[in-house]
C-alpha cells in the first residue's frame, strides 16, 4: 500500500557554521572573544540593563566579573556560536546560532540581546540578513528557526517583521528562573528566502533612506513589493 510521503531532498547535510566574521556596511558579526567583554558591559550589563535580560535564558551581567566569565564561557561555545555585533569598531550586541542539526539541515537564529543604539536600527536589521544569507546561501540550511518566550511580544513582532512565518505555540514548554515558559516557533525556509532576501536588500538600501536616515519603506512592504515584481 502506497502511503503519502514528504518529497525527496538532495542526499547532502548542510554544513556546521564556523567562525568566521560577517561583514556588512553598517555592521559587522565577529565571532565572540573575552576581548568583547568590556564593551558589551558598558551596553548589556549593570542594573540599568537588567531588564534586556528578562526573556533570556540567562540572568545578565548583574557585575563586570561575570559579564567577563560569560563572555569567556560563551566564547568558547560552539553550539550557540556566538557573534558580537560590532558597529565602528565597538559591540553593541550579541547574536548566535543554535541548535545546530547539519544532517535535517535545520539552524536557529537565537541568544539575540541588543544594546540602546541597535535598538531599531538600520545595522540591526543588516546583522539578521547576513546570518540568513550565510546559513541559506553558503551553509546549506533549508530551514532556519526563531524561538521566543510567548509573552517576549518585541521579538514576537521582530521575527514577523523580518518574515518569519509564525508556526505556533509550544505550551509550558521550558521552566526558566522558576517560571514557566510557552514558546512561540517561528522559521524562515529554503522556498521562502528569495523574497526575504529581496525584501531585506530592497530596505537596507541607501535609495530607502532619506537625509536625516529615515525610512521610506518599511520592510514589510519592501517584501510584499519584492513578493509581485515590476
Amino acid at each position: 500500500m502506497d502511503l503519502p510521503v514528504g518529497p525527496p531532498v538532495p542526499p547532502k547535510e548542510a554544513v556546521s557554521p564556523s567562525r568566521t566574521p560577517l561583514p556588512g556596511r553598517s555592521v559587522s558579526l565577529v565571532p565572540l572573544t573575552p576581548d568583547h567583554a568590556p564593551a558589551l558591559w558598558r551596553h548589556l550589563g549593570g542594573d540599568a540593563n537588567r531588564w534586556r535580560w528578562t526573556y533570556m535564558l540567562g540572568a545578565g551581567f548583574p557585575t563586570y566579573p561575570s559579564c567577563e566569565e560569560a563572555i569567556a564561557t560563551w566564547s568558547a561555545s560552539r553550539d550557540p556560536l556566538f557573534y558580537a555585533v560590532v558597529v565602528s569598531g565597538e559591540a553593541l550586541g550579541l547574536m548566535s546560532y543554535m541548535s545546530v542539526v547539519p544532517a535535517h539541515r535545520r539552524i536557529e537564529i537565537g541568544s539575540v540581546i541588543l544594546g540602546e543604539r541597535l535598538q531599531r536600527s538600520r545595522a540591526a536589521t543588516e546583522a539578521f540578513y547576513l546570518l540568513l544569507r550565510r546559513a541559506f546561501e553558503d551553509l546549506g540550511y533549508l530551514r532556519v528557526e526563531w524561538k521566543a518566550n510567548a509573552l517576549n511580544e518585541p521579538s514576537l513582532a521582530a521575527a514577523r517583521r523580518l518574515g518569519f512565518a509564525f508556526e505556533g505555540v509550544f505550551r509550558k514548554h521550558m521552566v526558566v528562573k522558576g517560571r514557566q515558559r510557552d514558546t512561540a516557533y517561528f522559521s524562515i525556509t529554503d522556498a521562502e528566502w528569495p523574497a526575504v532576501k529581496g525584501g531585506l536588500e530592497a530596505w537596507l538600501a541607501d535609495g530607502n533612506f532619506d537625509e536625516h536616515g529615515k525610512q521610506k519603506r518599511g520592510l514589510r512592504e519592501c517584501r510584499e513589493a519584492f513578493k509581485q515584481g515590476p
